[in-house]
C-alpha cells in the first residue's frame, strides 16, 4: 500500500532538488493516465482533486477510485485536496482518504487568510495530515480553469510569507511569482528573485500553482529555488481534448471518442515527471517516507442497565457523533454472533493516522458521548488500537 506521508514525500523532493507533480484529475481516464505515467517513470506522484472541479464528478466516488489506485501502486502516492473551499471541505476530504489538504483563503486579507489557514492546520495536524497554504493570489488568464480564478495576480511578499508560515504552521507554501491558472498569454515572466527571497525566509517546500505554459528552463529554476510541488492540469486537459477532437467522426460513440485519452494524459504526465526530476525517485521516497496506514480503534464490551433497544440507540447515537470527528474514516458497531461470547458488543472506529488516537480521545464530541452515554453502562470493556500490517 504505497500511500505515503505527503510531508515526507515533499521533504525528500525539497532536500534532493526535484519536484513532485500534483496532477489534477477529473475522471478515470485522468486517474489511470497519471498512474500509468508514475509507474512507467518510477516516480512519486500526488493525485490532486480540486474542489473547483467537483461539478464534473462525484468527489466521494473519485476518492474511492484514487485510494484504490494508490493501494495497488508500486510507487509512492499522496492524495491531496486542492483549493478546498472551507474547513468542512478539509474534514470531509480527510475522512475520504486525502492525506494532504489545502483550503484556499488567498483571496482574503492577510489576517483572515492566517485565521482560516491556522484553523485548518490545527484540525489537520491532529489527524497527522500536512497542510498547504497559499499567500498571494494566482489568477486565471485563459483556458478551461481561468474563470474559476478571477481577478488580478497578487504577488507574494517575502516578509509576509515568513510571518504567514510562523503564524499558521503550514507545512508547504504556495506562492505567487507570475504563474497563472489556465494558459499563459505570451512569454511567461517569473520573478525568481522574489522566489529566492521567499525560499530563504520560510525554509520549507514551496508550491507553484499554474504550471502549464512554462518553459523547461523555468521549471528548473523554480526547483533550484525551493519549489517541491508543481500543480499541473490545463495541459493534461488540452491533451485529452485534442485526442477527443482527433477521434471525432460521424456516428462515433462515447467510448470511441475516449479512445487514447488515458495514453495522451500519461504521455504528458510522464514528460513532466522527467522534467521535474521526480522520475526514478520512487524507491528512495518509499525508503524514507512513513507509510500511510489507518489505525483500527477496537472496543469490545458488555452493557448493564440498557435493554436491547437502548443499546441500539446508544450505538446509533455514537455512530452519528463519533463519525463527525476529524480523522475518523468510519464507525462500525457490532453484536456477537455467538450467544455465549465473553463480550457481546463491539465498536470498530477507523482512524486515518496514529495521530488521531490523541485528537479523538480529547475531542469534545468523544468525551461527551463517552462520559454521558457509553462509560456509565459499559464498565466491562477492553479497548485497543491496531495499526494495519501488510
Amino acid at each position: 500500500m504505497p500511500l505515503v506521508n505527503m510531508k515526507d514525500m515533499l521533504t525528500h523532493a525539497w532536500e534532493n532538488g526535484y519536484a513532485v507533480g500534483g496532477f489534477d484529475l477529473v475522471g478515470l481516464e485522468f486517474l489511470d493516465g497519471i498512474m500509468r505515467a508514475a509507474e512507467g517513470e518510477r516516480s512519486p506522484v500526488i493525485l490532486s482533486l480540486a474542489e473547483s472541479h467537483f461539478e464534473y464528478y462525484d468527489f466521494e466516488l473519485a476518492m474511492a477510485a484514487s485510494v484504490a489506485a494508490a493501494e495497488r501502486s508500486s510507487v509512492p502516492v499522496a492524495i491531496h485536496l486542492d483549493h478546498g473551499a472551507s474547513l468542512e471541505s478539509a474534514i470531509e476530504a480527510i475522512r475520504l482518504g486525502c492525506n494532504g489538504v489545502m483550503v484556499d483563503a488567498s483571496h482574503h486579507p492577510f489576517d483572515e487568510n492566517v485565521a482560516a489557514t491556522r484553523a485548518v492546520v490545527e484540525m489537520a495536524h491532529g489527524c497527522g495530515v500536512p497542510v498547504e497554504g497559499e499567500l498571494g493570489y494566482v489568477a486565471g488568464v485563459e483556458g478551461e480553469d481561468a474563470e474559476r480564478h478571477p481577478g488580478e495576480v497578487v504577488y507574494t511578499h517575502p516578509e509576509e510569507a515568513e510571518r504567514f508560515v510562523a503564524e499558521t504552521g503550514v507545512d508547504f507554501l504556495a506562492v505567487s511569482i507570475g504563474t497563472v491558472h489556465g494558459r499563459m498569454r505570451g512569454t511567461p515572466r517569473l520573478d525568481f528573485d522574489r522566489l529566492a527571497a521567499i525560499n530563504e525566509r520560510v525554509q520549507r517546500p514551496l508550491v507553484i500553482h499554474g504550471g502549464t505554459g512554462l518553459e523547461d528552463a523555468q521549471f528548473r529554476r523554480l526547483i533550484e529555488n525551493g519549489v517541491a510541488k508543481i500543480n499541473y492540469y490545463t495541459a493534461l486537459a488540452d491533451a485529452a481534448a485534442e485526442r477527443i477532437r482527433a477521434n471525432r467522426r460521424e456516428g462515433a460513440g462515447y467510448t470511441a471518442l475516449l479512445e487514447g485519452v488515458r495514453e495522451a494524459v500519461a504521455e504528458e504526465t510522464a514528460r513532466c515527471m522527467r522534467l521535474f526530476g521526480s522520475a526514478g525517485q520512487a524507491d528512495a521516497v518509499l525508503a524514507s517516507a512513513e507509510p500511510w496506514r489507518p489505525v483500527e480503534h477496537v472496543i469490545i464490551y458488555n452493557v448493564e442497565g440498557l435493554d436491547e433497544a437502548g443499546v441500539h440507540e446508544m450505538m446509533r447515537h455514537g455512530r452519528e457523533v463519533l463519525g463527525r470527528i476529524p480523522g475518523v474514516r468510519r464507525v462500525i458497531t457490532g453484536e456477537a454472533v455467538q450467544e455465549q461470547a465473553r463480550y457481546r458488543f463491539a465498536w470498530l472506529v477507523e482512524f486515518v493516522h496514529p495521530a488521531v488516537i490523541k485528537s479523538y480521545r480529547d475531542h469534545p464530541g468523544h468525551t461527551a458521548f463517552a462520559d454521558n452515554h457509553f462509560r456509565p453502562v459499559a464498565g466491562d470493556r477492553i479497548s485497543i488500537d491496531y495499526r494495519v500490517v501488510e
